[in-house]
Protein backbone atom coordinates (compact mmCIF):
# COMPACT_ATOMS: atom_id res chain seq x y z
CA UNK A 1 0.00 0.00 0.00
CA UNK A 2 1.91 3.48 -1.08
CA UNK A 3 0.69 6.54 0.10
CA UNK A 4 1.05 9.21 -2.03
CA UNK A 5 1.88 12.84 -0.74
CA UNK A 6 0.87 16.17 -1.96
CA UNK A 7 3.32 17.65 -4.33
CA UNK A 8 5.17 20.60 -2.12
CA UNK A 9 5.86 24.49 -4.29
CA UNK A 10 8.32 25.26 -5.95
CA UNK A 11 10.63 27.14 -3.64
CA UNK A 12 11.89 29.30 -6.46
CA UNK A 13 8.16 30.08 -6.77
CA UNK A 14 6.62 32.42 -4.36
CA UNK A 15 3.36 31.76 -3.76
CA UNK A 16 0.70 34.51 -5.20
CA UNK A 17 -1.25 37.40 -3.00
CA UNK A 18 -4.26 36.67 -2.26
CA UNK A 19 -6.95 38.78 -3.98
CA UNK A 20 -7.46 41.91 -4.30
CA UNK A 21 -4.44 42.87 -1.52
CA UNK A 22 -1.63 45.15 -1.85
CA UNK A 23 1.33 43.95 -2.18
CA UNK A 24 3.89 45.49 -0.21
CA UNK A 25 7.16 44.89 -1.18
CA UNK A 26 10.63 46.05 0.94
CA UNK A 27 11.70 47.99 -2.37
CA UNK A 28 8.73 49.69 -3.46
CA UNK A 29 4.90 49.80 -2.62
CA UNK A 30 2.02 49.28 -4.48
CA UNK A 31 -0.89 50.84 -3.32
CA UNK A 32 -4.54 49.31 -3.98
CA UNK A 33 -6.68 51.01 -5.99
CA UNK A 34 -9.54 51.09 -3.38
CA UNK A 35 -7.57 52.18 -0.88
CA UNK A 36 -6.63 55.69 -2.79
CA UNK A 37 -10.38 55.63 -4.08
CA UNK A 38 -11.13 55.54 -0.44
CA UNK A 39 -9.03 58.15 0.49
CA UNK A 40 -9.59 60.64 -2.68
CA UNK A 41 -13.59 60.11 -1.96
CA UNK A 42 -13.34 60.98 1.45
CA UNK A 43 -11.26 64.18 0.44
CA UNK A 44 -13.44 65.28 -1.80
CA UNK A 45 -16.70 64.77 0.34
CA UNK A 46 -14.97 67.22 3.13
CA UNK A 47 -14.61 69.68 0.29
CA UNK A 48 -18.20 69.46 -0.34
CA UNK A 49 -18.51 70.45 3.27
CA UNK A 50 -16.10 73.19 3.05
CA UNK A 51 -18.51 74.76 0.43
CA UNK A 52 -21.49 74.70 2.30
CA UNK A 53 -20.16 75.52 5.95
CA UNK A 54 -18.10 78.34 4.13
CA UNK A 55 -21.18 79.96 2.97
CA UNK A 56 -23.26 79.78 5.50
CA UNK A 57 -20.62 80.06 8.14
CA UNK A 58 -20.10 83.97 7.36
CA UNK A 59 -23.63 84.50 6.07
CA UNK A 60 -24.25 84.61 10.79
CA UNK A 61 -21.00 87.05 11.23
CA UNK A 62 -22.70 89.93 12.42
CA UNK A 63 -22.36 93.27 10.43
CA UNK A 64 -23.17 94.87 7.30
CA UNK A 65 -21.09 95.21 4.63
CA UNK A 66 -22.52 98.23 2.54
CA UNK A 67 -22.65 99.93 5.72
CA UNK A 68 -19.28 99.69 6.43
CA UNK A 69 -17.65 100.38 3.49
CA UNK A 70 -19.63 103.50 3.41
CA UNK A 71 -18.92 104.63 6.77
CA UNK A 72 -18.42 108.14 7.00
CA UNK A 73 -19.94 109.03 3.59
CA UNK A 74 -23.58 110.37 2.79
CA UNK A 75 -25.29 107.94 1.29
CA UNK A 76 -29.23 107.71 1.13
CA UNK A 77 -31.42 104.56 1.70
CA UNK A 78 -31.96 104.31 -2.35
CA UNK A 79 -27.72 104.26 -2.50
CA UNK A 80 -27.60 101.49 0.17
CA UNK A 81 -30.48 99.44 -1.73
CA UNK A 82 -28.33 99.99 -5.18
CA UNK A 83 -24.86 99.11 -3.48
CA UNK A 84 -26.49 95.77 -2.33
CA UNK A 85 -28.47 94.80 -5.31
CA UNK A 86 -24.94 95.22 -7.15
CA UNK A 87 -23.28 92.87 -4.03
CA UNK A 88 -26.59 90.41 -4.79
CA UNK A 89 -26.84 90.38 -1.06
CA UNK A 90 -30.30 91.33 -1.19
CA UNK A 91 -31.45 88.29 -2.65
CA UNK A 92 -33.08 85.75 -0.50
CA UNK A 93 -30.37 83.24 1.27
CA UNK A 94 -31.32 80.10 -0.82
CA UNK A 95 -30.80 82.04 -4.14
CA UNK A 96 -27.26 83.68 -2.81
CA UNK A 97 -26.06 80.16 -2.12
CA UNK A 98 -26.92 78.86 -5.30
CA UNK A 99 -24.93 81.47 -7.41
CA UNK A 100 -22.24 80.68 -4.79
CA UNK A 101 -22.30 77.01 -5.71
CA UNK A 102 -22.31 78.08 -9.17
CA UNK A 103 -19.44 80.24 -9.09
CA UNK A 104 -17.35 77.60 -7.19
CA UNK A 105 -18.36 75.04 -9.33
CA UNK A 106 -16.80 77.35 -12.25
CA UNK A 107 -13.68 78.19 -10.28
CA UNK A 108 -15.01 81.43 -9.55
CA UNK A 109 -14.54 82.28 -6.01
CA UNK A 110 -16.31 86.32 -6.58
CA UNK A 111 -14.84 89.53 -6.30
CA UNK A 112 -13.84 91.49 -3.45
CA UNK A 113 -16.09 94.11 -1.75
CA UNK A 114 -13.30 95.99 -0.20
CA UNK A 115 -10.73 95.62 -3.01
CA UNK A 116 -13.26 95.53 -6.05
CA UNK A 117 -11.32 92.63 -7.05
CA UNK A 118 -10.96 88.55 -7.79
CA UNK A 119 -10.44 86.94 -4.82
CA UNK A 120 -8.43 84.21 -6.46
CA UNK A 121 -6.18 87.48 -7.91
CA UNK A 122 -6.44 88.63 -3.99
CA UNK A 123 -5.40 84.69 -2.43
CA UNK A 124 -2.40 84.61 -5.23
CA UNK A 125 -0.86 87.82 -4.38
CA UNK A 126 -0.91 87.31 -0.35
CA UNK A 127 -0.19 83.60 -0.53
CA UNK A 128 3.96 83.69 -1.12
CA UNK A 129 4.45 86.03 1.77
CA UNK A 130 2.63 83.65 3.80
CA UNK A 131 4.33 80.64 2.70
CA UNK A 132 7.82 82.37 2.91
CA UNK A 133 6.77 82.41 6.80
CA UNK A 134 4.99 79.47 8.14
CA UNK A 135 6.86 77.61 5.49
CA UNK A 136 9.88 78.11 6.58
CA UNK A 137 8.62 77.99 10.64
CA UNK A 138 7.70 74.83 10.07
CA UNK A 139 10.53 73.48 8.09
CA UNK A 140 12.83 74.38 11.22
CA UNK A 141 10.28 73.63 13.79
CA UNK A 142 10.14 69.80 12.26
CA UNK A 143 13.24 69.75 12.37
CA UNK A 144 14.44 70.52 15.99
CA UNK A 145 10.98 69.38 17.55
CA UNK A 146 11.67 65.59 15.84
CA UNK A 147 14.96 65.77 16.86
CA UNK A 148 14.82 66.72 20.35
CA UNK A 149 11.61 64.91 20.77
CA UNK A 150 13.33 61.41 20.09
CA UNK A 151 16.63 62.23 21.96
CA UNK A 152 14.37 62.87 25.26
CA UNK A 153 12.44 59.92 24.84
CA UNK A 154 15.27 57.49 24.58
CA UNK A 155 16.74 59.43 27.64
CA UNK A 156 13.64 59.35 29.28
CA UNK A 157 13.59 60.60 32.94
CA UNK A 158 17.16 62.40 32.23
CA UNK A 159 17.86 66.06 32.98
CA UNK A 160 17.67 66.89 29.88
CA UNK A 161 14.18 65.06 28.92
CA UNK A 162 12.72 66.89 31.61
CA UNK A 163 13.70 70.07 30.59
CA UNK A 164 12.93 70.02 26.99
CA UNK A 165 9.66 68.72 27.92
CA UNK A 166 9.05 71.58 30.17
CA UNK A 167 9.94 73.85 27.94
CA UNK A 168 8.09 72.84 24.98
CA UNK A 169 4.90 72.87 27.54
CA UNK A 170 5.38 75.96 28.44
CA UNK A 171 5.77 77.51 24.55
CA UNK A 172 3.08 74.94 23.53
CA UNK A 173 0.84 76.86 26.45
CA UNK A 174 2.00 80.38 25.29
CA UNK A 175 -0.39 82.74 23.21
CA UNK A 176 0.85 83.66 20.28
CA UNK A 177 -0.19 86.91 20.20
CA UNK A 178 1.51 87.55 23.71
CA UNK A 179 4.69 86.05 22.38
CA UNK A 180 5.24 88.00 19.54
CA UNK A 181 4.20 91.34 21.66
CA UNK A 182 7.01 89.86 23.82
CA UNK A 183 9.53 89.59 21.27
CA UNK A 184 8.26 92.95 19.54
CA UNK A 185 9.49 94.74 23.21
CA UNK A 186 12.33 92.98 23.86
CA UNK A 187 14.32 93.19 20.46
CA UNK A 188 12.18 95.65 18.63
CA UNK A 189 11.51 98.22 21.02
CA UNK A 190 15.09 98.73 22.42
CA UNK A 191 15.96 99.90 26.03
CA UNK A 192 17.50 103.77 26.42
CA UNK A 193 20.82 103.88 23.98
CA UNK A 194 20.23 100.64 23.03
CA UNK A 195 18.20 100.38 19.34
CA UNK A 196 16.01 97.61 18.86
CA UNK A 197 17.62 94.93 16.72
CA UNK A 198 14.60 93.61 14.77
CA UNK A 199 12.16 95.74 12.91
CA UNK A 200 8.41 95.68 14.47
CA UNK A 201 6.74 94.87 11.52
CA UNK A 202 6.31 94.45 7.37
CA UNK A 203 8.42 91.94 5.24
CA UNK A 204 10.45 94.53 3.77
CA UNK A 205 11.77 98.54 3.86
CA UNK A 206 10.97 100.48 0.99
CA UNK A 207 14.26 102.70 1.35
CA UNK A 208 16.50 99.53 0.37
CA UNK A 209 18.25 99.02 -2.99
CA UNK A 210 20.50 96.17 -4.48
CA UNK A 211 20.85 92.48 -3.61
CA UNK A 212 22.15 91.79 -0.67
CA UNK A 213 20.76 94.56 1.40
CA UNK A 214 17.45 93.66 0.25
CA UNK A 215 17.81 90.09 1.42
CA UNK A 216 19.60 90.95 4.68
CA UNK A 217 16.80 93.33 5.30
CA UNK A 218 14.42 90.46 4.08
CA UNK A 219 15.70 88.73 6.84
CA UNK A 220 15.93 90.65 9.75
CA UNK A 221 11.92 91.27 9.12
CA UNK A 222 11.15 87.56 9.12
CA UNK A 223 12.76 86.86 12.38
CA UNK A 224 10.76 87.31 15.11
CA UNK A 225 7.55 86.41 13.16
CA UNK A 226 9.35 83.19 11.95
CA UNK A 227 10.61 83.16 15.74
CA UNK A 228 7.26 83.14 17.40
CA UNK A 229 5.75 80.45 15.22
CA UNK A 230 8.55 78.38 15.48
CA UNK A 231 8.13 77.96 19.23
CA UNK A 232 4.68 76.83 19.25
CA UNK A 233 5.39 74.56 16.36
CA UNK A 234 8.48 73.42 18.07
CA UNK A 235 6.54 72.23 21.18
CA UNK A 236 3.99 70.28 19.41
CA UNK A 237 6.51 68.22 17.10
CA UNK A 238 8.40 67.54 20.38
CA UNK A 239 5.82 66.36 22.63
CA UNK A 240 3.92 63.89 20.03
CA UNK A 241 7.18 62.69 19.16
CA UNK A 242 8.31 62.16 22.04
CA UNK A 243 4.67 60.33 24.05
CA UNK A 244 4.70 58.59 20.54
CA UNK A 245 8.22 56.88 20.96
CA UNK A 246 7.98 56.12 24.50
CA UNK A 247 4.84 53.71 23.54
CA UNK A 248 7.13 52.12 21.17
CA UNK A 249 10.32 51.23 24.06
CA UNK A 250 8.45 48.68 25.84
CA UNK A 251 7.45 46.60 22.22
CA UNK A 252 9.08 43.05 21.68
CA UNK A 253 10.75 44.18 18.52
CA UNK A 254 13.04 46.67 20.33
CA UNK A 255 14.25 43.49 22.79
CA UNK A 256 14.42 41.27 19.76
CA UNK A 257 17.01 43.89 17.96
CA UNK A 258 19.03 44.43 21.17
CA UNK A 259 19.51 40.24 21.63
CA UNK A 260 20.81 40.09 18.35
CA UNK A 261 23.92 42.10 18.64
CA UNK A 262 22.52 46.19 17.48
CA UNK A 263 23.76 48.90 18.88
CA UNK A 264 21.52 50.90 20.72
CA UNK A 265 21.70 53.90 18.12
CA UNK A 266 20.99 51.48 15.43
CA UNK A 267 17.86 50.01 17.25
CA UNK A 268 17.08 53.47 17.92
CA UNK A 269 17.25 54.66 14.03
CA UNK A 270 16.39 51.72 12.14
CA UNK A 271 13.18 50.05 14.03
CA UNK A 272 11.72 52.48 16.83
CA UNK A 273 11.65 55.72 15.32
CA UNK A 274 10.48 54.70 12.01
CA UNK A 275 7.28 52.82 13.87
CA UNK A 276 6.70 55.99 16.15
CA UNK A 277 7.02 58.96 12.73
CA UNK A 278 3.49 58.21 11.69
CA UNK A 279 1.49 60.81 13.75
CA UNK A 280 4.85 62.86 13.42
CA UNK A 281 4.60 62.61 9.77
CA UNK A 282 0.82 63.41 9.91
CA UNK A 283 1.75 66.95 12.18
CA UNK A 284 4.05 67.84 9.06
CA UNK A 285 1.28 67.89 6.57
CA UNK A 286 -1.27 69.02 8.50
CA UNK A 287 1.37 72.52 9.22
CA UNK A 288 2.48 72.57 6.00
CA UNK A 289 -1.49 72.72 4.52
CA UNK A 290 -1.57 75.46 7.50
CA UNK A 291 1.38 77.05 5.68
CA UNK A 292 -0.82 78.25 2.90
CA UNK A 293 -3.41 79.68 5.38
CA UNK A 294 -0.51 81.30 7.44
CA UNK A 295 -1.19 82.67 11.40
CA UNK A 296 -3.89 84.98 11.50
CA UNK A 297 -2.71 86.10 14.73
CA UNK A 298 1.01 86.28 14.26
CA UNK A 299 0.63 87.74 10.58
CA UNK A 300 -1.78 90.83 12.24
CA UNK A 301 0.82 91.39 15.10
CA UNK A 302 3.71 92.04 12.80
CA UNK A 303 1.87 93.14 9.95
CA UNK A 304 3.14 91.00 7.33
CA UNK A 305 1.55 90.89 4.30
CA UNK A 306 0.77 87.79 4.03
CA UNK A 307 -3.26 85.18 3.91
CA UNK A 308 -3.69 85.63 7.38
CA UNK A 309 -3.57 89.44 8.01
CA UNK A 310 -5.62 89.32 4.38
CA UNK A 311 -8.30 87.59 6.27
CA UNK A 312 -8.35 89.57 9.50
CA UNK A 313 -9.15 92.91 7.10
CA UNK A 314 -11.62 90.98 5.63
CA UNK A 315 -13.55 89.83 8.47
CA UNK A 316 -13.50 93.42 9.77
CA UNK A 317 -16.07 94.64 6.85
CA UNK A 318 -17.30 91.78 6.60
CA UNK A 319 -15.79 91.10 3.02
CA UNK A 320 -18.41 87.74 2.43
CA UNK A 321 -16.81 86.79 -0.94
CA UNK A 322 -13.02 87.20 0.24
CA UNK A 323 -13.65 85.37 3.17
CA UNK A 324 -15.52 82.54 1.43
CA UNK A 325 -12.69 82.19 -0.97
CA UNK A 326 -9.82 82.07 1.65
CA UNK A 327 -12.13 79.46 3.89
CA UNK A 328 -12.09 77.33 0.64
CA UNK A 329 -8.42 77.98 -0.05
CA UNK A 330 -7.45 77.26 3.59
CA UNK A 331 -9.93 74.15 3.69
CA UNK A 332 -8.37 72.92 0.33
CA UNK A 333 -5.03 72.91 1.07
CA UNK A 334 -5.71 71.21 4.75
CA UNK A 335 -7.27 68.30 2.64
CA UNK A 336 -5.15 68.18 0.11
CA UNK A 337 -2.04 67.48 2.73
CA UNK A 338 -4.07 65.43 4.98
CA UNK A 339 -4.71 63.14 1.48
CA UNK A 340 -0.69 63.69 0.68
CA UNK A 341 0.24 61.90 4.32
CA UNK A 342 -2.62 59.21 4.28
CA UNK A 343 -1.42 58.54 0.78
CA UNK A 344 2.20 58.07 2.42
CA UNK A 345 1.48 55.98 5.27
CA UNK A 346 1.58 52.46 3.89
CA UNK A 347 5.25 53.46 2.53
CA UNK A 348 6.58 54.77 5.95
CA UNK A 349 4.80 51.83 7.43
CA UNK A 350 3.95 48.36 6.18
CA UNK A 351 1.43 47.94 8.71
CA UNK A 352 -0.92 50.35 7.51
CA UNK A 353 -3.84 48.34 5.57
CA UNK A 354 -3.85 49.52 1.83
CA UNK A 355 -7.22 47.29 0.95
Amino acid sequence: MSISLPALPDAATPPPPPDGAAVVRRRGLAISPRYAAGRIGGAAVSMLAVVFIGFFLFRIVPGDPVRAMTRGRPVDADQLAALRHQFGIDKPLLSQFADYASRVARGDLGTSYQYKSSVSALIGSHVWPTVYLVGTATVIAAVLGIRIGIRSAWRHGSRADRANSGIALVLWSMPTFWLGLILIVVFSVGFGPIPGLFPTGGMSAPDVHGFFPVVWDHLRHLVLPCLTLVAVLYAQYLLTMRATLLEELGADYLTTARAKGLRDDDVRRRHAVPNAMLPAVTLVFLNLGTAVSGSILAETIFSWPGLGSLFYEALTVPDLPLLEGLFIFFAAAVIVMNLLAELLYPILDPRVRTT
